[in-house]
């Protein structure tokens, strides 16, 4: 197999079919791939444009990307997500990507009328279409094409999938003059087509150059191409519908060796079984269906994957199950996204049924509306429901899953969805909600594949938030609220300017410091009082007149992050840490799930005095970090004997436990519980000393979450993240309050087991996004995540699986010869 072959992994392909009784080994003439056979994803190659851009003498620096999109039954709906190169920008009018596009689709799944549609987009001014073409992956002798092809765009469109195309890439025959003629015996050459004879090719390619170079000036052969290549293969590949795959029988022998006899009926539907689904789930089923009810053996099985988390895949039975007693379970709210999850929606009758049964089923919760949100669902019809569940939450819930919806327009059909016109909608409410959104979708637009998306929703909501009428007289206008929040992104560009300027500073830290001070002193005065207050991008509702130059400092690291305190208008102060050079996207994931866990506890009774800091990642490498005064824990025992030495400093109690008042060690208790829960079940890693922190009234909390959902620097880390000077503040194992503290544990571990679906679903709809510890391998990490919940057991069974897990993260922090625990030991050295 040659080296193209081999790339394209066709050693797994299936063999080459052929005439195999031809002696002639190296005659491949008669040699080919199935289609069906070939299984590995579609690739293409985005070589470059060609030709003179259209209104080059006024856009001299445009910035380009090229979008392809699959397209396999010729109605015109994209077959999967579109693939996009990242933006050029050039110059000159040469534009070269270079790049393969890879997609989900395989070739074995490709249709005979399958076609990619490219589109050139342009982003320099606004987002618009630079020109479009489509072609067929199959030619007229259903042999899949290869190489080299240079397609002709239509200018200033957005390219078409349908059959016929209004955007063909190929130029039709009458068209076609000597220069197409020629690109296509030289593509011929390219794939071997043509025999090669050296000296004679040099005349050849030197002649054809000469012949497109006087062509060109013709202004009727100036027309822009795309060049692309397609895979090449060792041998051609003819389609043919996946089926069974055909290999030659073995000869039978005489002798006693067991005979391979291939069966050519495996992999194919077996007709009388489909004819049975199909009857059962037929319309006409339907009057049957209404009145059936499950008996008791059925109804355990129905309640059974009622209770699966949303990760799992239904079987076979279990989506006929619930399709069969789908009308008696149109009163249980739980059951709609399971039985969504059953309906075959290539089938456009029991779609359209799926649909109207929707619409009369008891409403569900929010919490599973976001579920409908996944890319599991692709169906406009139920991504709207989903939506119109959404717009019964509170402002305050809805911002606790907003970072995650605006994710979730990647998901989308179009740009301007429902989603997409919802979140617009409530953000022109609530500035908090449209400050927030902003910033979210800010940040998106430097993703390669989606940009054009999120540009969209962003000048939607600017055109919306701008035409925004005041409502009293006390009320600002759109204009000025949208203006009070791009005041926000000039200020995060001045504080990024400063940052530059002080890394050039050399010298400690001190010398840093003045810098800082001197620069918002002297030539960046205008940040010492803002000509009109700004809406603080941490906590929009507070407005921010000026930064105090002599109370900003800066941090002590290799970044030097700012600490900045900022004057507010009621006479106040508000302290941030701005960060440039660090991703803080998932630090504020970890963050608002925190919050949310909070939230959760709290609406259980149970407040665990957590510390949710604020958190907002204002581009791919910088941020806001709302500061909490406190001190780590390395540096509280550096200066004190112990953490019950330095609580006595500021809650002193001679009759208390410890010496401290019984508040302020509830606090501890309290605080630590929650953040040892929720550390395990997010699966933080690279916990030391110096990114535990605590407050003066006693709350422990966590910063700096680098590694979560399992990921670790450090070798063989213990389930639990706790230290032991946590446990001798507690007295110790065997102290009265360390058996409260495991209480709370367990109280939290199951409390937080009920809306394990509520936080799957969260992560689930993160699958697409750029964080790093998600992004690598998304369907590993959600699994990861709902391991850790251990849905297989009930409530009594999950406080012991919890209490083991504390016993033994504590055991390793004591004196043990187990070599297990002495690992985990290690780990706080």
């Amino acid at each position: 197999m040659g080296p193209i072959g081999e790339c394209y992994g066709m050693s797994n392909a299936g063999g080459a079919r052929g005439d195999t009784n031809n002696n002639n080994n190296n005659n491949n003439n008669w040699r080919v791939f199935i289609s069906s056979d070939i299984n590995h994803p579609v690739s293409i190659r985005i070589d470059r444009l060609h030709g003179m851009l259209p209104d080059a003498e006024n856009h001299n620096h445009r910035e380009l990307f090229v979008e392809c999109a699959l397209f396999i039954d010729g109605d015109g709906a994209p077959f999967g997500l579109p693939a996009s190169t990242t933006l050029e920008t050039t110059s000159t009018s040469s534009y070269a990507w270079n790049q393969t596009l890879t997609f989900t689709t395989k070739y074995r799944d490709l249709t005979s009328r399958a076609q990619l549609a490219f589109t050139v987009w342009d982003v320099s001014n606004s987002l618009s279409p630079l020109g479009a073409a489509t072609l067929f992956l199959f030619n007229n002798k259903k042999q899949l094409k290869s190489g080299r092809q240079k397609l002709r765009l239509c200018l200033h469109q957005q390219a078409d999938g349908t059959i016929p195309t209004s955007t063909p890439g190929k130029v039709p025959k009458h068209q076609r003059g000597e220069v197409e003629r020629l690109d296509r015996l030289v593509n011929k050459y390219d794939r071997g087509h043509i025999p090669r004879i050296d000296w004679l090719d040099r005349l050849a390619f030197n002649a054809i150059d000469q012949i497109k170079k006087n062509q060109a000036n013709h202004p009727q052969n100036s027309h822009l191409s795309l060049v692309v290549h397609f895979s090449s293969f060792e041998h051609p590949v003819v389609f043919q519908e996946f089926g069974a795959n055909y290999l030659p029988p073995s000869p039978v022998t005489s002798t006693n060796e067991i005979v391979t006899v291939w069966d050519p009926e495996v992999g194919r539907t077996n007709p009388s079984e489909h004819k049975q689904l199909k009857l059962a789930r037929s319309l006409n089923r339907g009057i049957v269906d209404r009145d059936l009810k499950p008996s008791i053996n059925e109804r355990k099985s129905i309640q059974r994957i009622l209770k699966y988390p949303p990760t799992r895949t239904l079987s076979g039975d279990d989506r006929q199950l619930l399709w069969k007693f789908r009308f008696s379970l149109m009163s249980e709210k739980k059951a709609l996204t399971k039985f969504l999850r059953c309906v075959e929606w290539s089938d456009v009758q029991e779609a359209k049924q799926a649909v109207e049964l929707m619409g009369r089923w008891e409403t569900i919760d929010v919490t599973d509306a976001l579920e409908l949100l996944s890319p599991l669902f692709e169906s406009e019809e139920v991504r709207a429901y989903a939506v119109s569940v959404l717009e019964r939450a509170e402002d305050e819930e809805l911002q606790c899953y907003l970072l995650q919806l605006v994710q979730a327009l990647r998901f989308e059909r179009s740009d301007k969805s429902h989603l997409a016109l919802f979140l617009i909608q409530r953000s022109l409410s609530n500035i908090e909600i449209a400050s927030f959104l902003r910033w979210y979708v800010l940040v998106e637009l430097h993703d390669p594949v989606y940009a054009k998306r999120f540009y969209c929703t962003y000048e939607m909501l600017e055109d919306s938030m701008i035409k925004l009428e005041a409502v009293g007289s006390a009320e600002e206008d759109g204009f000025k609220m949208w203006q009070s929040l791009v005041r926000q992104t000039e200020l995060t560009a001045q504080l990024c300017s400063i940052m530059k300027d002080i890394k050039k500073v050399s010298g400690g830290t001190q010398k840093k410091i003045d810098k800082l001070r001197q620069l918002l002193s002297g030539l960046l005065s205008e940040l010492t009082y803002f000509d009109e207050p700004i809406r603080s991008p941490l906590a929009p509702g507070t407005l921010i007149t000026g930064i105090a130059p002599q109370e900003s400092s800066i941090f002590k690291s290799a970044l030097h992050p700012l600490k900045l305190t900022f004057r507010t208008e009621n006479g106040g102060t508000c302290k941030v840490i701005f960060k440039k050079g660090d991703d803080l996207r998932q630090d504020q994931l970890v963050i608002q799930m925190v919050s949310l866990m909070d939230r959760l506890l709290k609406l259980e009774n149970l407040d665990l005095h957590l510390t949710p800091y604020r958190v907002l990642a204002t581009g791919q490498d910088e941020g806001m970090l709302e500061f909490i005064p406190s001190s780590s824990l390395a540096q509280i025992l550096s200066e004190n004997r112990s953490i019950v030495a330095y609580l006595q400093k500021f809650h002193p109690d001679e009759e208390g436990p410890f010496g401290i008042t019984a508040q302020c060690l509830e606090t501890f208790i309290k605080s630590c519980a929650g953040y040892s829960v929720i550390t395990y079940i997010l699966g933080v890693g690279d916990r030391h000393l110096d990114n535990l922190l605590l407050r003066d009234d006693g709350r422990l909390f966590h910063v700096d979450f680098a590694y979560i959902l399992g990921q670790d620097p450090k070798p063989f880390p213990p389930p639990m993240k706790l230290c032991k000077e946590m446990v001798e503040a507690m007295g110790g194992a065997e102290s009265q309050y360390y058996t409260r503290f495991k209480s709370y544990c367990c109280e939290a571990y199951n409390i937080l087991r009920k809306s394990s679906n509520l936080i799957l679903n969260l992560f689930h709809l993160m699958a697409g996004s750029n964080i790093p510890n998600i992004a690598s391998d998304p369907e590993k990490s959600i699994l990861k995540l709902q391991e850790k919940f251990r849905l297989d057991l009930d409530d009594e069974g999950a406080i012991h699986f919890f209490q083991d897990l504390i016993n033994d993260s504590v055991s390793a922090l004591f004196p043990q010869m187990v070599e297990t625990i002495h690992r985990w030991a290690q780990y706080w050295r």
